[in-house]
Order: structure tokens, then C-alpha cells, then sequence
């Protein structure tokens, strides 16, 4: 897979939060970012797939 840019314009008070959040876990605001799309990303499909398994087992 290849890689892409994506540019971003953000408010400055939403960059510093993002730099705090990523500074605590020792990661650049680029990777804390990428993270966290991909946890966002992850958490719609899992959901997307309980709600299949629900409808497939008719659980309400």
C-alpha cells in the first residue's frame, strides 16, 4: 500500500489539544491522528458487524 498527504487546516487551540494528547503517549500529532482514524475506522465496522450478527440472530 502506498502513502497519500492529506492536509489539514485546524484551529490553533485544536492543534495544542492534539499535541497534549499526543505528547502523553509519546507519539507526533501525525501518528496520533493516523491512530485515531484507524480506531474510529475499526470501531464503525465492529459496530457494523454486531448490528449484522443481531439482525441475522433477530436480537432486538
Amino acid at each position: 500500500m502506498g502513502t497519500s498527504v492529506l492536509s489539514l487546516r485546524i484551529d490553533g487551540e485544536l492543534l495544542e489539544r492534539l499535541r497534549h494528547h499526543a505528547a502523553k503517549r509519546g507519539m507526533s500529532v501525525q501518528d496520533y491522528v493516523v491512530r485515531t482514524l484507524i480506531r474510529d475506522d475499526f470501531d464503525e465496522r465492529f459496530q457494523a458487524a454486531v448490528d449484522e450478527t443481531e439482525k441475522f440472530y433477530g436480537v432486538t
